[in-house]
């Protein structure tokens, strides 16, 4: 056997080792102890309610302005010389997770008039008809696992909008046991899900698992649950384990399990994952693991507060993960709506301090047109920013 074939044979078994220990690099009693309090480093700021109020109305007018004449939200035009790969079934995908926070936004966000009234019928409506539609668009595109994941969410919230409206309400409980159904069906063979399969392009994909996908499906697997669609246990069990795996010993973590052998990689440290360990951390925490105490959620919020630049370095550019700590544009939003997620989680009296920080750096971002974005996508990304900024100021409310 020659020297460059002995060298070969080795890297195929350290491979084949690897793949077997998968997730093994960060056992869990690595993770360290949670502090039973922190100390802030973040400092109050003063934000009034008509500043809230302000904002959000300009971002509501906003939204009923931009929504499409079918009901929808967001589009495939406006593209740029550099563009996220995508095909037909791809974009219905991003309609489709789009038009779903828009409609959630404006539910929570209702404020009586007719104009947004309308907005919200019609683009119920679009997800009546249309988000069953929604699949992979070919064996490495699954952007569709936003929409269903998404989807879910949109359809908890139209859940709560028509109680005596039975015939209504068991039909959103249908559509979201269809969410469910495919959730099931585009799981990774790792567990959990991943939006892009490299690798084989399997019916079951051979995604990389990836944190903060898992983490937005349990979410709203959990929101569901919470009306009492039980999520599928099996799928669920394997998504919790498979986001554990890539919990790091300081509360970070990874991007994805194609990453478990790079863990201090920029974009898997503190600054790479601040916008992504505030869902990673609520998705654990409300499914039950008890190493995400309310120091951990409330560290994390402080952090994102103090380490803000680190993603304000990455908001509006317009290539993926080209910021430090490989920050893509798309984490902004993302992380502070699931930052005043996490809210709920800690002791009412810590909570107006950070509803006022997460707050103020909203409101510090608005677009003079009403509107919030972070990464140029398409025509999506106005439509899903000014959502997520939305919902963020909507639990920033005292």
């Amino acid at each position: 056997m020659t020297a460059s074939s002995r060298r070969l044979v080795a890297a195929l078994a350290c491979f084949a080792w690897a793949e077997a220990s998968f997730g093994q690099a960060v056992p869990s009693a690595a993770v360290e102890s949670a502090p039973a309090s922190i100390e802030r480093k973040s400092q109050p700021v003063e934000v009034t309610p008509a500043e809230l109020d302000a904002a959000i109305a300009k971002g509501i007018v906003f939204l009923v302005g931009v929504q499409n004449d079918d009901g929808s939200f967001g589009s495939a035009e406006r593209t740029k010389d550099l563009n996220i790969m995508a095909g037909v079934g791809s974009h219905l995908g991003f309609r489709a997770a789009t038009t779903a926070m828009c409609v959630q936004a404006l539910i929570e966000e209702d404020d009586g008039s007719p104009a947004v009234a309308r907005a919200i019928e019609r683009g119920e409506q679009w997800l009546f008809d249309r988000l069953p539609d929604v699949r992979r668009h070919d064996p490495m595109l699954i952007y569709n696992v936003w929409a269903h994941a998404y989807g879910i969410q949109a359809l908890v919230a139209m859940h709560s909008r028509k109680p005596d409206d039975q015939a209504r309400r068991e039909r959103i409980v249908d559509l979201i046991r269809g969410q469910y159904e495919r959730l099931t069906r585009y799981e990774s063979a790792q567990g959990g899900w991943g939006y892009y399969d490299f690798t084989a392009g399997t019916q079951r994909p051979a995604s990389s698992s990836t944190s903060f996908v898992n983490a937005t499906v349990l979410i709203a697997f959990h929101d569901a649950r919470e009306i009492g669609v039980e999520p599928p246990e099996k799928v669920t069990r394997r998504a919790i384990q498979a986001t554990e795996k890539q919990l790091l010993p300081d509360f970070s973590y990874l991007y994805g399990s194609y990453l478990t052998w790079q863990p201090r990689r920029g974009i898997n440290r503190p600054g790479g994952s601040l916008g992504r360990s505030q869902a990673c951390n609520l998705a654990l925490r409300l499914w039950g693991d008890e190493r995400i105490t309310d120091a951990v959620i409330e560290e994390w919020l402080d952090r994102l507060i103090v380490r803000n630049g680190w993603l304000e370095l990455g908001r509006k550019r317009p290539i993926p993960h080209e910021s430090f700590f490989q920050v893509a544009g798309y984490f902004y939003f993302y992380g502070h709506y699931y930052a005043a997620r996490a809210l709920a989680e800690i002791p009412a009296a810590a909570r107006p301090h950070y509803q006022d920080n997460l707050a103020r750096i909203i409101l510090d971002v608005q677009d003079a047109d009403g509107s919030w974005w972070d990464y140029p996508l398409y025509n999506y990304h106005q439509q899903y920013g000014t959502a997520y900024a939305l919902m963020t100021l909507h639990r920033c409310r005292r």
